[in-house]
């Protein structure tokens, strides 16, 4: 007989406070969702307030937001502040905020490049130092998670800014997971393969060629849904992977590996 108390203490989240940037939309949106309904009170953050106004509506439970821009770095530490002085340390972030430049690599310049690696790197990054900082000195423990990618693994034409920045998401995983492992915080991350949602939708739209690849790769024969990635991010948040640090979990039906 499955005992209740047990299953909720080791993958509840109750009492856990979260952040979840780029939490309006698509995947962020399906983690604040996935972490909420497993007890945690979230904040999601992003550039638009009426995306996340929305968003907080349609997630429910409480969920607050916060307006801001990662590639504003001289601003993170002052809004981490602030979202201390209003939540408390956070226990858990999900760097999942991100973009793309679509562009072949022969006609990319340094600010396409920039463009990217300043959000899913730099950005993510400062917003983790100031994040942690609070973590070290309130909770002596957290969980950090960053948003990486099946392309990562594989490459894929035109998008060579997005690959170079989520290879190096990876390598950022491993490097700050042994620097905190004897702290308390764990480092770990979650990597989607391809997921149905309105970016995959507009990038495959009028291209059945591309789609019919992209169906090609997926050994389960079926695209993602954001949930999946969002209940992935719920597992490593939680207690009953306690023991995980420095991995990067592929959610990808066998893509990245299969054939």
């Amino acid at each position: 007989m499955t005992d209740a108390s047990v299953l909720a203490k080791q993958y509840g989240l109750n009492g856990k406070k979260a952040l979840v940037t780029g939490g309006g939309t698509g995947i962020g949106k399906a983690i604040a969702t996935s972490l909420v309904q497993s007890g945690a009170d979230v904040v999601i953050a992003g550039r638009r307030e009426d995306v996340l106004i929305a968003a907080c509506a349609e997630i429910g439970f409480g969920t607050k937001y916060q307006v801001i821009d990662l590639t504003e770095m001289s601003e993170i530490a002052d809004l981490a502040a602030k979202m201390f002085d209003e939540h408390g340390a956070f226990d858990i972030l999900v760097n999942n905020a991100g973009n793309t430049v679509k562009k072949p690599f022969m006609e990319s310049d340094l600010a396409d490049f920039d463009s990217v690696f300043n959000v899913h790197v730099r950005g993510a990054l400062e917003l983790s130092r100031s994040v942690m900082a609070q973590m070290l000195e309130h909770n002596k423990s957290g969980s950090i998670l960053f948003i990486s990618s099946m392309t990562a693994y594989i490459g894929q034409p035109n998008v060579s800014g997005y690959t170079i920045s989520k290879t190096a998401i990876n390598g950022v995983i491993r490097a700050l997971s042994a620097e905190f492992a004897e702290s308390g915080i764990r480092i770990n991350g979650v990597a989607p393969g391809w997921i149905d949602t309105d970016v995959f939708r507009t990038a495959t739209k009028g291209d059945p060629e591309r789609k019919a690849k992209i169906m090609s790769r997926i050994p389960m024969g079926s695209l993602g849904d954001p949930e999946d990635i969002g209940w992935a991010c719920a597992f490593l948040a939680s207690a009953a992977a306690k023991y995980i640090t420095g991995q990067v979990l592929l959610v990808d039906g066998g893509g990245a590996t299969g054939f």
